[in-house]
């Protein structure tokens, strides 16, 4: 039998990251394991012969006091050396751990060491593709590993090896084709990743059974669809009085409270549906919104055998409804529920996409990394769902190619296309669950699956207008189009042009002249396209010559004068490209029976970029070539990087026409409910209703939480902060770093902060990590921490010591989940930016008309963003939060008082930073005592 593997798992703190510039070790540890057990471990603290930075003292609890009488690396250096002889070096982040070892040792006058190395960064995200973090805290947490000190290396060292060993463990548990697939292309990884695979391998061809409930698609290993069948339980009757209602929530929810609220949206909605009418229901939070609309939905699909939609806009409250309400509804009315979870195509992974990508061998460092996270994905993923996934900058264009689209003319056994799987499933379901963005896209597609639907439930309705501006967006980069043209490339090039017309000469299938004639043609393409491009720059700078010195200009369409001539000549060349291009695909394919697998791969590839041009040209003409109703387009320009920062964006003004004529048919056949927590301002109740395109006669229900619900609210204005008009930008942040770190360590995290802008969040953000005052604290950032919104939100919500910075675009239609959100700070009051084009294009047609944009757009606007704030903080009746407003606007301007009438009835505390933050304090500490009493007390 073949000798057990030695892994040396090693962790290292030190002063800093470079040993070239004389950072040294301060502390080493080595667990050595073999078979899965750890056998020796070694740890030791190391004299850096220097004094420890006070950052680095404060992230890993190592003092000059520690390291005082301890030995420098030279002392161990043999010794250390000579355990990770026969070795596998492991570490989480080896470049780092690695590198900085080998520099000591080359101090220490020791050759350099050479063995084979596994970094555990690289291995948990190919076996944990869907994990929020890398981070080895986050995997520790995730995969209930032990870790009491992270970053001591001790307990570090300690927690990589058992993340390896769960690594291991993992492996082993996937399907054996998935193995072998994960070996073959391990081969391109940073790190060897690929012995360890084959072991994996070779352990599991040994064991008999292989892993169940999987299909096989090609040799991807996918998981078997869970069939599901309609139950004929008995019938459900709704309860139409108050003491049914109590009778039936109070058996099956022990701790159930009523809510007059709650009952009153119920029996309205039962109404609608059974009428078939419209409402509009605003719902503040506490009174149980989500449970006030299913339970009379699903009781109204059971009972009549028909369908009810509802519509969220973000997928937290998509998941939410999932996995913790639909249980609840289940239990209440004891039978199961068929619930069909259903997202825009281009959400799910097309099966047959990217088992022809994997094909190919030239994929790039990110792409292969990818490759390997979606194959252990697929073994999983019970929706296909892509956005499951955590993918590195790069991983994410590999991800953009593999999704579902309209555009891919590939068909293939429904069975492996989760789309349609899903599609299917709604077909057999009582309840579908979608987004806005699901919903608008069945104005354009060809064949509506929402018709056999009986009732329409908006949920967040205030976001159905946004979601209907993303929807009809348009966005040109510059860099995407490069990035299309590279792609193609010339015959002197390695693109698909090379590779398709190689095959087509040597099989005689293409003439010679037609492949000369489309490279012509291509060429004239991208002369034309650079051509445009100049011209554009060209008449943004003769017009940004008055305006202000920034680095960054917008620059609506309309204002500059381009020449249309110019514009069209690049439409026309593209589409004689991809005439041309179609010709010789055809030519290749007509007369062959049957073409070589390597060779319908490029066919594929080529039709792929062909696909992607039409795309590209109806883009193209879209945004200059066609006028401008109810939109507005601009081209935004960074005067250090031109031609490469060129973005133009299209956006719709007024989108209520779109609304109103996707719901006019529903609304003779079915009923539509419209609810949110926030759709009036005060003085305008219907300022969301006219946006969405509601009737005037059409009711809107507002029902608010008992005041006791807000009992554990309070709010502030902080009365001290200098007047942004009488200080710079930046003593401003400075007094806005220091006020949110002083709230955030009084209310242990759990904080969001609401900026207006990006440029003043990043600032505020790069004083308080260069401070270090937040260091324990994980600091979540939008434009400055990677990752989507969701996924940004996501790790928020893991964290009890966490933070999370945003702007107003963050806030529209995101639900910040309110478990343990201690805080919110409002920066500066939510108005949008003058110059955000869509605010400045509505603002300057609603002056246009004679009426007040302030009043009839921006107040307003700002208004319910800040209702939407405050509504994060309070979830539940035992909430305890602070709502903070740094805005000293919203006491010296006249329009301050709409925004705190806009709150519930809490009260509003006026006061210096300094006596806030000990009153804060002092409340925090007494409510805590309280919460250990009344523990105490049910003990």
């Amino acid at each position: 039998m073949m000798e057990s593997q030695k892994y040396a798992i090693v962790d290292l703190e030190t002063t800093g990251h470079s040993p070239a510039s004389g950072d040294r070790m301060i502390q080493i540890a080595i667990v050595i394991m073999k078979d899965w057990c750890i056998e020796k471990t070694f740890t030791s603290f190391i004299h850096p012969g220097k004094p420890i930075p006070l950052f680095i003292q404060d992230l890993t609890n190592i003092t000059d006091a520690d390291v005082k009488d301890a030995l420098p690396f030279e002392a161990h250096a043999d010794y250390i050396y000579e355990l990770l002889q026969d070795s596998i070096f492991v570490a989480h982040n080896t470049d780092f751990d690695l590198s900085f070892l080998q520099a000591e040792f080359q101090r220490a006058g020791l050759p350099k060491w050479f063995g084979k190395k596994i970094d555990t960064v690289e291995l948990a995200k190919i076996l944990f593709p869907t994990s929020l973090s890398y981070k080895l805290g986050d995997l520790a947490a995730d995969l209930n590993i032990p870790l009491d000190n992270a970053h001591r290396a001790d307990d570090d060292a300690r927690a990589c090896a058992h993340l390896l060993k769960k690594c291991w463990e993992e492996l082993i548990s996937l399907p054996l084709t998935t193995l072998e697939q994960l070996h073959k292309k391990s081969f391109r990884l940073k790190s060897n990743l690929s012995q360890l695979f084959f072991d994996a391998l070779q352990t599991k061809r040994r064991s008999v059974i292989d892993t169940e409930n999987i299909i096989y698609y090609n040799k991807i290993a996918l998981q078997q669809p869970v069939a599901r069948s309609k139950t004929n339980e008995k019938p459900l009757q709704y309860p139409m009085s108050k003491e049914e209602k109590i009778k039936l929530f109070t058996e099956k929810i022990p701790a159930f409270e009523e809510r007059v609220q709650q009952f009153q949206m119920m029996d309205s909605i039962w109404e609608s549906l059974n009428r078939k009418s419209e409402i509009a229901i605003e719902a503040s939070t506490g009174i149980g919104k989500t449970i006030g609309y299913l339970f009379p939905a699903l009781i109204y699909a059971i009972q009549n055998n028909r369908k009810i939609c509802i519509s969220t806009y973000t997928s937290h409250l998509l998941e939410q409804l999932l996995i913790n309400e639909i249980p609840k509804m289940e239990e209440i009315l004891g039978r199961q529920i068929n619930v069909t979870l259903l997202k825009g195509k281009q959400n799910y992974v097309d099966i047959g996409t990217f088992e022809q990508l994997i094909k190919f061998e030239d994929l790039s460092y990110d792409e292969t990394l990818t490759v390997l996270q979606v194959l252990v994905w697929l073994s999983k993923t019970k929706t296909g769902d892509v956005t499951e996934l955590n993918v590195s900058g790069g991983g994410q264009l590999f991800i953009d190619k593999i999704r579902k689209s309209n555009e891919k003319s590939q068909t293939i056994d429904p069975h492996f296309d989760f789309y349609d799987r899903a599609i299917r499933e709604s077909e057999e379901a009582d309840l579908i669950v979608t987004n806005h963005s699901m919903i608008l896209v069945d104005l354009v597609r060809k064949e509506p699956i929402f018709e056999k639907i009986d009732g329409w439930i908006i949920d967040e309705a205030h976001q159905f207008i946004q979601a209907a501006v993303n929807q009809d967006e348009s966005i040109f980069t510059y860099t995407n189009w490069k990035y299309l043209f590279g792609q193609i490339g010339l015959a002197t090039d390695n693109g698909i042009f090379t590779r398709f017309q190689k095959i087509a000469l040597k099989k005689q299938r293409v003439p010679l002249q037609l492949f000369n004639q489309l490279e012509k043609k291509y060429i004239r393409v991208t002369n034309l396209f650079n051509k445009a491009m100049q011209e554009l720059v060209h008449q943004m700078k003769n017009y940004t010559i008055q305006t202000k010195q920034d680095t960054k200009h917008t620059v609506f369409l309309s204002q500059i004068e381009l020449d249309n001539g110019l514009m069209k000549s690049v439409s026309h060349a593209i589409q004689n490209w991809i005439d041309l291009a179609e010709r010789i695909a055809t030519t290749f394919k007509n007369d062959v029976e049957e073409i070589a697998p390597e060779h319908q791969l490029v066919l594929e590839q080529w039709e792929y970029w062909i696909r992607e041009f039409k795309m590209k040209v109806a883009q193209w003409e879209e945004l200059f070539l066609q006028g401008e109703t109810d939109s507005t387009t601009w081209i935004e320009i960074d005067r250090r990087n031109v031609p490469g920062s060129i973005r133009v964006l299209k956006k719709p003004i007024n989108i209520t026409a779109s609304i109103h004529q996707l719901f006019e048919p529903f609304r003779k056949s079915g009923a539509v409910i419209w609810t949110s927590g926030t759709l009036s301002v005060p003085n305008n109740e219907r300022f969301i209703a006219d946006q969405l395109g509601i009737d005037k006669n059409v009711p809107i229900l507002s029902l608010q939480a008992p005041a006791n619900y807000y009992a554990g609210a309070k709010a502030y204005i902080v009365t001290d902060m200098p007047d942004i008009q009488s200080v710079s930008q930046t003593d401003y942040i400075e007094s806005v770093a220091l006020a949110i770190t002083r709230i955030v360590r009084t209310t242990n995290g759990r904080c969001f902060v609401l900026f207006t802008s990006q440029d003043m969040l990043r600032k505020t953000v790069e004083l308080i990590t260069e401070s270090e005052l937040l260091h324990d604290y994980m600091l979540f950032a939008q434009g400055v921490t990677n990752g989507s919104r969701m996924r940004l939100l996501k790790s928020f919500q893991k964290f009890s010591h966490s933070v999370l910075f945003g702007t107003n675009s963050f806030w529209e239609g995101v639900d910040v989940p309110g478990d343990g959100l201690s805080s919110v700070i409002i920066v500066r009051l939510p108005f949008s930016s003058p110059e955000e084009p869509t605010f400045k294009a509505k603002s300057s047609l609603i002056q246009q008309q004679g009426r007040n944009s302030f009043t009839e757009l921006s107040l307003p606007e700002a208004i319910l963003r800040f209702k939407q704030g405050f509504g994060r903080l309070i979830r539940s009746s035992h909430d305890k939060g602070v709502f903070i407003v740094l805005d000293r606007r919203i006491e010296t301007k006249s329009y301050g008082v709409e925004f705190l009438r806009a709150l519930p009835q809490i009260s509003v505390n006026k006061l210096p930073l300094q006596d806030m933050v000990l009153e804060i304090e002092h409340w925090y500490n007494s409510n805590d005592k309280d919460r250990k009493q009344v523990g105490n007390n049910e003990k």
